[in-house]
């Protein structure tokens, strides 16, 4: 079974594929204080828990965001699962053409995320990922990955209107009764959730002039179901897209494995 890992800012994403299947998966909080063997213990714990064993895993991709923790989370798949990971970085077959200004700036995750909406669904496509930062990825008919645009999430949005006001609680991201809240509450969740509706189906209208009409948009992250249910313009709805992403990239990189 290959082991994925997404490493990022606020979740680390893992899932186990058997074949081209993806099994068991599982969204942890992203702790910078944690050490190897913390990490290697919740790994190994979520796969018992799930039925599996470390012996079951035969190979391990890796995307990562967050570089004081790619060598910790490396660290723990070394002593946990006995494999070396396989991370995303230069010189690593993708199958997409960066032509970003600095193709060293482009986000791991960005880069999977675009390597699998080219394999399963396509270009010309807008990527929208919910996760700590709401990103926008263009991929072109071509195959080439183009830019972006990047956000602030909508966690950090809530996370600062309560930090930065004397009356504002934190609150659940959750729809509202009605655009118009009518308390405290209901008014931070309508902004909270409408707003960012507001700002993906405008930025969408803006990569569909840049792209063309034929433009798929894919949401992915966390938080992609809750706007999902609220407008029309997302065409496919892909929770797991960058494990998918990471499988295909170490299909790729067979010669690369080191078991």
């Amino acid at each position: 079974m290959l082991m994925t890992i997404d490493i990022g800012n606020t979740n680390i994403t893992l899932g186990l594929y058997e074949g081209d299947t993806l099994g068991s998966r599982w969204r942890l909080a992203t702790n910078y204080e944690h050490m190897p063997d913390q990490y290697g213990f919740q790994i190994v714990g979520m796969m018992e828990h799930a039925g599996h064993t470390a012996e079951d895993v035969t190979g391990i991709c890796m995307a990562s965001v967050v570089p004081p923790l790619t060598g910790k989370i490396r660290e723990a798949c070394l002593k946990y699962l006995h494999h070396e990971p396989l991370v995303v970085d230069t010189g690593v077959k993708t199958g997409v053409r960066i032509r970003y200004e600095d193709p060293r700036a482009v986000g791991a995750d960005r880069i999977v995320d675009a390597a699998a909406v080219l394999n399963f669904y396509g270009g010309p496509a807008c990527v929208v990922d919910f996760g700590t930062a709401t990103t926008f990825d263009a991929i072109t008919a071509e195959g080439d990955y183009l830019g972006g645009a990047i956000a602030p999430g909508i966690g950090i949005a809530a996370e600062a209107l309560y930090l930065r006001t004397s009356k504002l609680l934190r609150v659940d991201l959750q729809r509202p009764p009605s655009v118009i809240g009518r308390n405290t509450t209901h008014a931070m969740q309508s902004g909270l959730l409408f707003g960012y509706v507001c700002l993906v189906e405008g930025m969408v209208d803006r990569f569909r002039k840049e792209l063309g009409a034929r433009m798929k948009v894919i949401a992915t992250g966390g938080l992609a179901e809750i706007i999902a249910k609220e407008t029309s313009v997302i065409d496919v709805l892909a929770p797991w897209l960058t494990l998918d992403g990471l499988k295909l990239i170490w299909d790729m990189n067979s010669e690369m494995h080191t078991g």
